[in-house]
């Protein structure tokens, strides 16, 4: 009887991608901040003590993106090319300072007219000090610039509320309302749910302060301030580990007051945040499942950038070294995507857009986008017999108020990363990530490459240059400037 219903059930769910799921599917996408993609247990490298049950029942369920990016690993500029599918040198956004520029437009605003109820929970970030809603969204719940971990005041459809407790809990509260809200509704709806956490300075909920203190931390390869990890590497690669993103900075923190602790802290923070993350994306998960919407429901999890926790003797990102570029990516639709896929296609923050857009059968320009869906992947028998990129770019620009990581460009393949530094008088990079995954050594002076660098950094320029991504956009300056360097030399 029992092999006889898993027979009935699985010719149900068969039956129901055979014909495409003729309902349109409602979209879920869950977006986390400073997320490193090697985070979650359903990874190998993943810290032994991290439990994250609910991303991992994601990737059980559905499909883990193992080597997903992003195309600028900063908030703000992530975060518009996540809705927009474009490069930061086509939407504009291009630091955490200021708005979005005029005409700009995200992908939910051509959800609407397809018929698709829309809505906005969590942190907007393009801008400090609007909170107010945004075009595309038929909810909003948000706060201004990067918000509190507790205690926030979150503007709900133009009316602003105060609310005690923990924020990511309190988000979830606002996701779960409304999606309960959407049972009695027949359009379908897409929601887009992005929280703070877990964003630097690490605060976890007091349910999990001191969770994982007592835990063996094994320090990153590239963490010591020894000649080999230096010896090849540019120079401000080593100079920034004193600066305000930099170990050697925060170590002198008990002399001089600086409010950044520790790195044994600073880790188990981290770790301790994510947890609770994971805890609230399962509340989403029960809250679909609850409501009977999970069945024709595609969710979404992707951080907004990659975050180093002692590589290369940094707690930042903003740099192209792989754990600032590469962000968990999970895709979790019942009847679309076989349960336990995995895929080493490259992917980036730029094909969300796209993807959505086409999963809810919405056309739009050819060249209106820079990213392209991802649907066919895994609506292939054979995900490596769909023609998909063989390479990604990577830009960020220098700000003014974090000036220690230069203007970087860079073109990565399967194999290879070439970064070129703009405006700095120091070398680039070369790495040959198959025998150097931490990206250690610099082969940028080996004579056995100079051709491959030469194709490479052509290859980079030659393809913005067509894209229009040679036009450096220069702001005035505006915020503070944190621009502290704790050596003398």
């Amino acid at each position: 009887m029992r092999f006889l219903l898993w027979s009935i059930s699985a010719l149900s769910l068969c039956l129901s991608a055979v014909v495409g799921n003729a309902a349109p599917p409602n979209v879920v996408f869950i977006l986390s901040d400073d997320h490193r993609f090697d985070f979650m247990g359903c990874v190998d490298s993943c810290p032994s003590f991290l439990e994250t049950p609910n991303l991992d029942r994601m990737a059980a369920a559905g499909a883990h993106f193992r080597n997903a990016f992003v195309s600028t690993s900063l908030c703000s500029p992530s975060r518009a090319s996540i809705l927009s599918g474009q490069f930061m040198h086509r939407h504009q956004v291009v630091d955490n300072q200021r708005g979005i520029p005029e005409g700009t437009r995200f992908f939910p605003e051509q959800l609407q007219p397809a018929g698709y109820k829309t809505a906005f929970v969590g942190k907007w970030h393009m801008g400090h000090d609007n909170d107010d809603p945004r075009p595309g969204f038929d909810h909003w719940v948000s706060f201004p610039g990067q918000g509190t971990y507790n205690d926030p005041t979150l503007n709900i459809n133009g009316q602003r509320k105060d609310f005690q407790g923990y924020t990511t809990d309190i988000l979830t509260d606002q996701a779960v309302d409304w999606l309960q809200q959407r049972k009695s509704e027949t359009e379908p709806f897409m929601m887009y749910l992005s929280y703070k956490a877990v964003h630097y300075p690490f605060q976890p909920a007091p349910r999990h302060d001191t969770r994982y203190a007592d835990k063996k931390i094994d320090y990153p390869d590239t963490m010591a301030n020894t000649e080999r990890n230096y010896r090849t590497q540019p120079r401000w690669v080593r100079d920034r580990r004193f600066s305000i993103h930099g170990i050697d900075h925060m170590q002198t923190g008990p002399f001089d007051n600086d409010p950044v602790p520790d790195f044994d802290q600073l880790y188990h923070n981290y770790c301790e945040t994510v947890h609770g993350l994971d805890e609230n994306i399962g509340r989403v998960l029960d809250s679909l499942e609850k409501n009977g919407q999970l069945e024709n429901t595609i969710v979404f999890y992707m951080g907004d950038n990659g975050f180093h926790l002692g590589e290369h003797g940094f707690y930042d990102k903003r740099d192209a070294f792989e754990t600032s570029i590469r962000v968990p990516l999970l895709v979790m639709a019942p009847g679309r995507i076989p349960a336990g896929s995995t895929y080493d296609q490259m992917v980036q923050n730029i094909d969300i857009a796209p993807t959505i857009l086409d999963l809810c059968g919405v056309q739009v320009a050819e060249d209106a986008m820079d990213g392209r869906s991802m649907q066919p992947l895994w609506s292939a028998d054979d995900a490596g017999s769909v023609a998909w990129r063989d390479h990604l770019l990577y830009e960020y620009h220098w700000e003014w108020n974090f000036p220690a990581t230069p203007t970087t460009l860079a073109i990565r393949t399967d194999r290879y990363k070439y970064i070129y530094y703009h405006g700095d008088w120091d070398q680039d990079g070369f790495y040959d990530l198959q025998t150097d995954p931490v990206e250690r050594h610099n082969l940028i002076d080996v004579p056995g490459y100079q051709d491959r660098i030469e194709a490479m950094r052509t290859q980079l320029f030659k393809e913005l240059d067509q894209r229009g991504g040679l036009i450096l956009p220069i702001r005035p300056p505006v915020g503070e400037r944190l621009d502290q360097r704790k050596r003398s030399s």
